[in-house]
């Protein structure tokens, strides 16, 4: 009896351990499956990645350097306003003051047209001063690279203010022969922004029309931009605004990577045309007396500061270390908890160090007051400005274009480095903020020619202090 037991309890025995290693290996099965179902999911989701996604290089830019008998020193320029008719003797004051405040030096350029007295505003010497700068950079990016015209695939150009027909891009098209099925896009009326919102362009392009060669031109035309009127606000970009262009040669070819000097990481663009007060900052508009201009009014630093503000919120979190970000939020946190009377108001100045992120900075060439104000906000050094301010002085506000110039600075600095990140920020009406991230793919050589080239050994200058 006890053996009859003892065989049953090893069949049991037997059985139970048979249905556990049956179960177990059901469990594993399952586990196996479960495992191959989430790699392929992976594997679509990178293969859907890498196809809607597109790597954006910048094979190399060009800024336009106009000859040195364009100059506007800032003496000639008081003289010019002071001899101009029209202007009362309180809107020659006022223009002079604004210049003086500006930042801008004596080696900043202005078109043939506006050193004349009076100035001539009219079609054709705007349509001059378009085609003497982009026939240039466009013929010195083709020649330096040995770039076939008809290698062209897709080509955009923006300049706010002057929009002849036949199109600018029209005109680059019939000047170098590029292909008739050539993809081109005109910009108008974007302001000082539409440099990076081109090459945003390019980047969404780029996802559909693969193995493509793109070229961006930027500028804008300063003769036609000429205000004669009383309005003040209106009067300031007389004195601000200054003659240059750059052409952009973009790729995303692979094979292109290794000449290729940057890659595009990110861009992040902001527009606040809802809000009435940033719509309005920037207006292209007739006086009382009916004269045009552009009024510049005075929230524009404010509205400036606002935008920037919503574009570094989502800009960050794409660029910082998750270390910084995670600081960053419990900073915040504990300010809005436990943060009274003067802790409380300074919540607003908390910002991330964004100097974790990027080696080097590109401010949008403005005016004095919008780097300041950017340098401010984001908590940034004297030196993190400097390519702007300099580029402020010796070429003044070009419009989309001056953060090329900025880049150009740093590159004869050679400050550039593989490796290296570079923040290109840009202000333009409607309100718009945009901005790009650039990584850099090798070891800028500061002895290549570009728009410094010729004086950069006497940079950085000594600013005046206005505060």
């Amino acid at each position: 009896m006890l053996l009859l037991f003892s065989d049953w309890s090893l069949f049991y025995s037997v059985t139970t351990i048979t249905e556990t290693a049956e179960h177990s290996s059901i469990i594993f099965t399952h586990f196996i499956e479960a495992g191959a179902a989430l790699l392929m999911l992976g594997f679509l989701y990178l293969a859907f990645r890498s196809n809607s996604t597109s790597s954006v290089y910048l094979i190399d830019y060009t800024c336009y350097r106009p000859p040195d008998h364009q100059r506007a020193p800032v003496p000639n320029f008081t003289e010019h306003i002071e001899r101009t008719e029209g202007f009362s003797r309180e809107n020659r004051d006022f223009q002079q003051k604004v210049l003086h405040r500006s930042g801008i030096g004596d080696e900043a350029y202005m078109p043939i047209s506006v050193h004349e007295l009076p100035p001539n505003t009219s079609f054709d010497p705007s349509q001059q001063e378009v085609e003497q700068v982009v026939f240039q950079v466009v013929k010195d990016l083709f020649s330096k690279h040995r770039i076939n015209p008809k290698g062209i695939d897709i080509l955009i150009s923006n300049c706010s203010i002057f929009c002849p027909t036949p199109s600018i891009t029209s005109m680059i098209i019939n000047r170098f022969g590029l292909r008739s099925n050539v993809k081109s896009i005109s910009l108008s009326g974007m302001g000082c922004s539409a440099g990076l919102l081109s090459i945003s362009m390019i980047e969404e392009l780029f996802k559909v029309h693969k193995n493509s060669l793109a070229l961006v031109l930027s500028m804008e035309a300063v003769t036609p931009n000429g205000y004669r009127g009383r309005t003040k606000s209106m009067l300031v970009a007389n004195t601000i605004f200054r003659m240059g262009g750059a052409a952009i040669l973009l790729s995303n070819k692979k094979q292109d990577k290794w000449r290729a000097n940057y890659e595009l990481q990110h861009l992040v663009r902001t527009h606040m045309g809802a809000d009435e007060q940033s719509y309005c900052s920037v207006v292209q508009k007739m006086d009382e007396e009916d004269v045009v201009g552009v009024s510049l009014s005075k929230s524009l630093l404010q509205v400036a500061a606002r935008a920037l503000k919503i574009n570094v919120s989502e800009l960050g979190p794409l660029v910082l270390p998750y270390s910084e970000q995670l600081k960053y939020c419990w900073l915040v946190t504990c300010q809005k908890i436990f943060g009274k009377g003067r802790a409380k108001r300074e919540a607003a100045v908390v910002v991330p160090r964004f100097k974790r992120a990027f080696k080097h900075f590109c401010i949008h060439a403005g005016g004095r007051a919008i780097i300041d104000g950017v340098e401010k906000n984001l908590k940034l050094e004297n030196e993190d400005g400097e390519a702007s301010r300099m580029t402020l002085y010796r070429f003044g506000n070009t419009s989309s274009s001056s953060v090329w110039y900025e880049l150009s600075y740093l590159e004869a600095k050679g400050k550039v480095k593989k490796g290296d990140r570079i923040w290109q920020i840009s202000f333009g009406s409607g309100f718009k903020c945009n901005s790009a991230v650039w990584k850099s793919l090798a070891n800028v050589d500061p002895e290549r020619k570009n728009a410094w080239s010729d004086r950069i050994h006497m940079y950085p200058v000594q600013m005046p202090d206005f505060s």
